[in-house]
């Protein structure tokens, strides 16, 4: 069975992780850091992106793909995935850009990824009760 639906956006989360470390990677360059972020704001902003990406992407991605392996519509995989990587951009932008941590992009960022996580878990609990009938 072909897993691709799930291989399209764990790859774009995957170039999203890459692309939040390159930006860290530039800017420990652009300050002269190596570890971490010595009191510079922006570069403990881009560590929190690349980070909190890092942290949630692993279960919102095994969920994506057992809900394609039990055969999930493709248009609610295709819904799921695509409202996953515009929360993560979301999310970035917002804690990038907001000021005090405080930003439309980041509360609803963090909250289409939060309910993409909980919708895919759901959806999976579902095809296991419905399996024990």
């Amino acid at each position: 069975m072909s897993v691709a639906i799930s291989g399209l956006y764990i790859s774009i989360t995957a170039i999203l992780v890459v692309v939040f470390a390159m930006r860290v990677v530039k800017l420990r360059r652009k300050h002269k850091i190596g570890l971490g972020s010595s009191g510079n704001e922006e570069l403990r902003l881009a560590n929190r992106v690349h980070a909190n990406l890092v942290e949630n992407a692993p279960i919102a991605m095994i969920l994506l793909l057992v809900a394609e392996l039990n055969h999930l519509p493709d248009l609610f995989l295709h819904s799921l995935g695509v409202m996953w990587v515009i929360g993560r951009i979301l999310h970035a932008i917002g804690l990038t850009q907001g000021r005090g941590g405080y930003h439309l992009g980041r509360f609803f960022g963090g909250l289409l990824s939060w309910l993409v996580i909980l919708t895919l878990a759901s959806i999976n609990l579902g095809y296991f009760l419905s399996s024990l009938a």
